[in-house]
């Protein structure tokens, strides 16, 4: 039973983790509304929840091919789908962020994070009314 809850919650765990990770990123950006060359950034959400779940676990692996050769750093998984987003109006300090877009955008993804936990308490509490048996 505890691997059927696990696998139909494993989508949405995924789901909630890259929303945090945008959301992170941009509370980041409005924090650095005032910076000088700040350039603002954003993850494609639809593109991170397809690579976290396409059984993908991360970044590629840089070959050595040599023993004394560093390791290379470790991104996290969602790394390639995070870009700069586009200057919507230039500005003198080389800052891109553009605080309209980022609060749109801030409060469209707390929505979405909110509608993704509210769907994972009723899907867990349609479970216990089954197990239940009500």
């Amino acid at each position: 039973m505890k691997s059927r809850l696990d696998s139909a919650l494993q989508f949405h765990q995924t789901a909630l983790n890259v929303q945090a990770r945008r959301q992170q990123m941009l509370a980041s950006n409005i924090a650095n509304a005032d910076t000088p060359n700040y350039k603002a950034r954003d993850l494609d959400f639809a593109a991170a929840l397809k690579g976290a779940t396409g059984g993908r676990s991360g970044p590629l692996a840089l070959a050595g091919t040599s023993a004394r050769h560093l390791p290379g750093g470790q991104g996290t998984p969602l790394e390639p789908h995070v870009g700069y987003r586009g200057e919507f109006q230039a500005s003198v300090d080389g800052n891109t962020v553009n605080m309209d877009v980022e609060r749109a955008a801030f409060a469209e993804n707390s929505v979405q994070y909110e509608a993704s936990v509210t769907f994972i308490n009723s899907l867990l509490r349609g479970m216990q009314t089954a197990i239940n048996g009500q």
